[in-house]
């Protein structure tokens, strides 16, 4: 190894080796210092730190079926999703859409097989903190949540899915998670959560779910999940969800007020409503003193698309949060202002912007970006690994925050 070098070797070298050669393994070992340096810079000298969200579109059609594909390290949409993380080096990672497992088997072979595996010109990247969250996708709710008459359809799961664990998401982290204080509101029942919207049939005017089974209801179609993250002794809460789109339903909107609802989850958590209990029976939001990053596919555009955008707006202007619209890399002067923040293309649907990273309003945003680069340029060719893009925001959190965990 070129760092392994002493200033013996390197008189040894000079005195064999051509003019050009030696300038040659110079440069090279002065590239690979500088990636080193890249790996190291946030857990060492940097207060700034890169927080990403991806959702990457790794799922399959039944139960272990990604974690084969990637288990040799030659999966082509898996190497391309890896040239964007290499890319962009976040140092902490939402992925949505990649199979939950008990012991977070399929992100890491993700994280071991790709992330840490470098191709090309590109260095690979260690992620040593993976969480892995389980989700109500797949779980069979043996109700007949969709009214055919059946109760084992994907619709009937208490999160869309052909199977447990599909469409979940994981967070992996270059600084310590702290598993003892993560909060999980997997089984937090919708019908609980204040001013609900409960689905309304437009014709009949009667409730589209019966008091039984909206009393069953649970809101999260994956998970809703507070984790803390140690940044060198300043605590960070990585609030992550990938609510439901809020199509593939009928004049009842049922997915649309479900969409609706998971976000505003998130305004009654910031403001600490005791309506919430989470998986523990802990009840109550974040504290107000905490610092965080609301961050997933939320599936709701404020200005366009299908969803019942009310939810996000108020979510993008509550006083705890700050948006720092991210701006396409591709972003010309002739974009216009909001489709320069789009984060997905979803062909005939369109662009729209579906995936936020929203720090809170007591950090200095120092950069944020969405990686989407024009057509011929580098990189162009790896986002056709999903129909999203990866977003990141450059955050340097403002102080310490004492970190209360569950047990407390």
């Amino acid at each position: 190894m070129l760092s392994e070098l002493n200033s013996m070797d390197w008189e040894r070298l000079r005195s064999v080796a051509s003019p050009r050669l030696y300038a040659l393994i110079t440069l090279s070992f002065m590239i690979t210092n500088l990636a080193s340096s890249d790996e190291n810079r946030s857990a060492a000298t940097s207060s700034v730190v890169r927080i990403a969200t991806y959702n990457v579109s790794l799922y399959g059609k039944k139960t272990g079926e990604v974690a084969e594909r990637l288990r040799q390290g030659t999966d082509k949409q898996a190497r391309a999703i890896a040239a964007i993380v290499q890319t962009i080096r976040p140092d902490i990672l939402l992925l949505n859409e990649i199979d939950h497992d008990d012991d977070a088997h399929t992100a890491k072979l993700l994280r071991d097989q790709y992330f840490a595996v470098g191709r090309d010109d590109r260095v690979g990247i260690e992620f040593p903190y993976v969480y892995s969250a389980p989700s109500n996708t797949g779980i069979a709710s043996q109700i007949d949540l969709n009214g055919n008459g059946r109760r084992d359809d994907p619709e009937d799961a208490w999160g869309f899915g052909l199977y447990p664990g599909q469409y979940a998401f994981a967070i992996l982290s270059r600084f310590p998670i702290e598993s003892n204080s993560i909060r999980t509101f997997q089984s937090y029942n919708w019908a609980r959560l204040p001013n609900a919207l409960r689905p309304i049939d437009p014709q009949s005017q009667e409730t589209y779910y019966s008091d039984s089974t909206w009393n069953a209801l649970r809101l999260s179609s994956k998970n809703h999940v507070d984790v803390p993250i140690n940044l060198n002794g300043k605590f960070i809460h990585i609030l992550a969800s990938h609510p439901t789109p809020p199509v593939f339903d009928g004049p009842e909107d049922r997915n649309g007020c479900r969409n609706h609802d998971e976000i505003a989850f998130w305004n009654h958590y910031l403001d600490g409503s005791e309506a919430l209990v989470d998986d523990s029976g802990k009840i109550g939001g974040l504290s107000s003193s905490d610092s965080f990053v609301i961050m997933g596919d939320l599936n709701s555009d404020a200005n366009e698309g299908s969803s019942r955008a009310q939810a996000i707006v108020a979510l993008l202007h509550h006083p705890r949060v700050q948006d720092p619209k991210p701006q396409r890399t591709s972003n010309t002067a002739t974009t216009p202002k909001n489709d320069a923040m789009d984060t997905a293309d979803f062909g005939t649907v369109g662009e729209i912007r579906v995936d936020y990273v929203l720090p809170s309003a007591d950090m200095k945003v120092r950069e944020a970006k969405v990686f989407w680069p024009a057509k011929g340029a580098k990189g162009s060719d790896w986002i056709h690994a999903s129909d999203h893009r990866l977003v990141w925001v450059d955050v340097e959190p403002s102080k310490p925050s004492k970190l209360l965990r569950s047990t407390d």
